[in-house]
């Protein structure tokens, strides 16, 4: 497996280089035979893009990519997507919400399921997590039911930012949307192809709140609705 891990980073000056430290501290399963990093600067205002650079000269396997114009998280996830050489893609938040230390977890389900997607989920039994924000908790679950009903298959996070997914699968989606609402639409679009080609797998969580640097807002909830209506009860391709 040749892994690319994309890091959409916006103003995440306090915590890029610590997320590629402890990304490159992961002892990745051995079928992962050759690895890169690819840090997405969706138009930062801060020092992230200086730091970014840096770390892209310090190691041969990371690159550093910049937007002149914000796009979105969705738009610098599909920047990744474009550059990347990998087989297999992983995305990853660079806040420090989830732990790199569960990516071995999510390629392990891959490779022994021999499926094409596997779904971080933070509400799956099993990692002891912190309490978090229950508006934004109650709106996910419900947005994740809605969805499971529309597709007729199981699923308890649909937000959750860790997405693994064969490069074979996404060249098949025809990707749109360039905002948080990119990650129900990754999702259905694949489960549309796969239905029984996806895993969940439990991840840790730690959660930011707006003062500490949350970037998704109650407001970014009427896009996600929509997504989910668009792409899974309107199918639109």
């Amino acid at each position: 497996m040749y892994l690319s891990i994309i890091i959409p980073a916006y103003n995440e000056e306090k915590t890029l280089e610590s997320i590629i430290e402890k990304l490159r501290e992961v002892q990745m399963p051995a079928f992962v035979e050759k690895l890169e990093y690819l840090i997405v600067d969706d138009c930062s205002s801060d020092n992230t893009g200086n730091i970014g650079k840096m770390l892209s000269e310090k190691y041969p396997e990371v690159s550093y990519l910049k937007h002149e114009v914000n796009q979105g998280k969705g738009g610098a996830v599909h920047s990744g997507y474009a550059a990347a050489k990998g087989d297999t893609m992983l995305i990853q938040d660079a806040d420090l919400e989830l732990s790199p230390n569960d990516i071995p977890l999510l390629l392990n389900a891959m490779h022994d399921l021999n499926i094409m997607l596997v779904n971080g989920s933070r509400y799956l039994p099993g990692p002891i997590r912190p309490a978090f924000a229950y508006r934004r908790y109650f709106f996910n679950k419900l947005f994740t039911w809605f969805t499971s009903i529309l597709l007729n298959v199981k699923l308890t996070d649909m937000a959750c930012g860790y997405k693994l997914i064969k490069k074979e699968l996404l060249n098949q989606i025809n990707l749109k949307e360039k905002r948080f609402g990119f990650e129900c639409e990754l999702l259905i679009k694949a489960l549309r192809l796969r239905k029984t080609g996806i895993a969940e797998v439990p991840v840790h969580y730690y959660p930011r709140n707006e003062g500490e640097g949350k970037k998704l807002r109650n407001s970014d909830g009427l896009r996600i609705f929509w997504c989910i209506i668009k792409y899974g009860l309107l199918r639109y391709k």
